[in-house]
């Protein structure tokens, strides 16, 4: 099931609802696991739609918001939808970010996590939340510092590059990496390359084949599955095949399995695909 909408406009915005004190969504999430097959059918990145939300097999719910769009409105545009989706803290924090492109990519990533959450909620659990109602905040500091994580029983991911930002959430920890097509610099080229790609199997010529973008989103996947970005290289993980369904399989090397023993790429859903000028890829469980 796939829902097509676009952000509230802020001219015509009802008066922002009140902020609760840091609600707690009352919904668990049990959905059981599903293969990744059928991941790209469902998904549009299209930064002419201001908001786009798609509920994947996984169970997963990614929201897709334009930051182009957001860049074209008028500041009272923005003021009004900072003042309807953002708690008091978040807003704190956009207005600390000063060069306009940064606040426009924040602000994107925030709305995609919120409507990314209430949706899987409303499908999962049947929990009517609002968009306001989701809080966002980041690891404040160590390894895994900066990622998002919400005030519901849910996990989140958020990814943004060129003119959009996508949001994924689900029962389980998630990873999102989002690339635009853009050349490679000729060292991140040169890393991307090392993979030992051999042509015995279907999975590996494909991959042999795969846009280097892809093959940077998947590793930045991974590591971010994890919450350690690109704190631990992405020379840690090893692509090791691409299906034609858009599954990938990954290894991890032995900094990464040092610090997550269990960072086994087979114990693990992995996803990679192209949608015309971007490259997504997702890793859960």
């Amino acid at each position: 099931m796939t829902v097509s909408t676009a952000v509230p406009g802020a001219v015509s915005a009802p008066p922002p609802a009140p902020r609760p004190p840091a609600p707690r969504v009352p919904y668990r999430a049990t959905a059981p696991r599903a293969p990744a097959a059928g991941i790209g059918e469902s998904l549009v990145l299209d930064p002419s739609r201001p908001l786009y939300v798609s509920h994947v097999r996984g169970p997963l719910t990614v929201a897709v918001v334009s930051i182009a769009w957001l860049r074209e409105r008028s500041e009272a545009d923005r003021a009004a939808l900072r003042e309807r989706y953002l708690w008091d803290e978040e807003a704190a924090r956009l207005a600390t970010l000063h060069l306009p492109k940064r606040r426009s990519e924040w602000l994107a990533g925030r709305l995609a996590v919120k409507h990314s959450v209430c949706a899987y909620l409303r499908r999962h659990g049947g929990a009517a939340t609002a968009p306001h109602e989701v809080r966002v905040r980041p690891v404040a500091d160590g390894i895994r510092a900066g990622r998002p994580t919400v005030n519901a029983p849910v996990d989140v991911g958020l990814s943004h590059s060129g003119d959009l930002a996508v949001a994924v959430c689900g029962p389980r920890t998630v990873g999102i990496d989002l690339e635009s097509d853009r050349p490679v610099p000729p060292l991140l080229a040169e890393l991307l390359a090392v993979d030992r790609v051999g042509a015995r199997t279907p999975g590996r010529r494909r991959l042999a084949a795969m846009p280097l973008p892809l093959r940077w989103a998947c590793r930045e996947a991974v590591l971010k599955h994890f919450g350690f970005g690109l704190r631990i290289g992405a020379q840690e993980v090893e692509l090791r095949g691409w299906k034609d369904d858009g599954r990938f399989s990954w290894r991890a090397g032995p900094e990464l399995r040092r610090r997550v023993p269990v960072a086994d790429g087979r114990r693990f859903d992995s996803w990679a695909g192209r949608f015309g000028d971007y490259f997504l890829a997702l890793v859960w469980q």
